[in-house]
C-alpha cells in the first residue's frame, strides 16, 4: 500500500490500514521528525475506539491504551540506544503479548521485532501532504 495524503484523509485512510491487515498485531512507523508518525497512530486509535488519551510515548517510551478489542501498546523508541536497551524497557513483552503494538522508530532495535511485523515508512511530501508506503517486515 503507498498513498499520498494530507489531514483530512487521516480518518479513512487508518480505516483501510485496519481493514487491509485484519490480523496483523506488530506495526511500525518509521519517517523523519514531524513526517506523520504519531499524528496517524492518533487516527489508527480513534478508529479502534480508544478511550484513553493518546499521546507520544518519547519520554516514557510505552503507552498503554485499552480499546473495545483489548490493549494497545504505543512505543516509541527515539530514546533507545539499541535492541538491548529496549529489552529491558519492556518493549519486546510487549511485542510478543499477543496484543497489538504501535512502534514509533523501529530502526533503533531492529532486531526484537516478531516476524510478520508490517512496516510503514513515512515521508513528507510538502507542507500539507505525506506518503506512508506499507511493507512487509
Amino acid at each position: 500500500m503507498e498513498r499520498i495524503f494530507t489531514l483530512s484523509d487521516l480518518k479513512s485512510l487508518a480505516e483501510e490500514f485496519w481493514l487491509s491487515n485484519p490480523d496483523k498485531k506488530i506495526f511500525s512507523f518509521s519517517g523523519q521528525l514531524g513526517a506523520g508518525k504519531t499524528t496517524f497512530i492518533h487516527a489508527l486509535c480513534a478508529v479502534k475506539k480508544v478511550q484513553d488519551t493518546v499521546s507520544s510515548p518519547t519520554f516514557s517510551i510505552i503507552n498503554e491504551y485499552g480499546y473495545p478489542g483489548g490493549t494497545i501498546f504505543h512505543i516509541d523508541l527515539y530514546r533507545i540506544k539499541d535492541e538491548d536497551e529496549a529489552i529491558r524497557a519492556g518493549v519486546e513483552d510487549c511485542l510478543y503479548s499477543g496484543d497489538i503494538c504501535l512502534v514509533e522508530w523501529p530502526e533503533r532495535a531492529p532486531g526484537i521485532f516478531p516476524p510478520g511485523s508490517l512496516h510503514s515508512h513515512f515521508e513528507t511530501i510538502d507542507k500539507t501532504h505525506r506518503k506512508i508506503q506499507v511493507t512487509g517486515s
